[in-house]
Parts: C-alpha cells; structure tokens; sequence
C-alpha cells in the first residue's frame, strides 16, 4: 500500500481532519478541528469571519489547490494546509 500524503508546503500548517462521513461544506468542519487543536494557539482563537478571511485569500489549500469554504469533505483523512507566508 502506497502513501498518499501530499507534500506539506513550506511555511504551513497542517490540519488532518478524518471524517466517518462525507460533508457537504469544509468552513464549519475546519473550524473545529482548529478550535480543537493544541499546536497552534493563534489558529486555536480563530474566529470564523478570519477563517473566511483566509478562504478569501487563497490560504487555505488541499492537495495544493486553494480550497473554498463549500468545498466538500470526502469520508476518511483529508489534509488541509494553512499558509502562512
């Protein structure tokens, strides 16, 4: 079985959100999993208008594309990137 762990870029952080179920939306799900989360206090605090603000931006990526706030979630391990530079 290979791995399919997509390369994380540089000056990131990575949220590995695993889902028993797909979602239609990833804003609500991302926010809590960075709400509860303890390896980066500032993305702990988020609030949602600066989550949107960062979808807005082009910041939050999967696989390497700027994801948006409907984009769906499929059932098992997604990995998000937060860029920070």
């Amino acid at each position: 079985m290979t791995n399919n762990i997509p390369v994380r870029p540089a000056n990131s952080f990575r949220v590995t959100i695993t889902l028993d179920y797909g979602a239609d939306r990833m804003d609500s799900i991302l926010l809590n999993e960075l709400k509860r989360q303890n390896d980066n206090a500032k993305y702990k605090t988020i609030s949602r208008a600066a989550l949107k603000n960062m979808f807005i931006a082009g910041k939050i990526t999967i696989k390497g594309q700027r994801a948006k706030p409907s984009s769906a979630l499929a059932k098992g391990v997604t990995y998000v990137d937060i860029l920070e530079a």
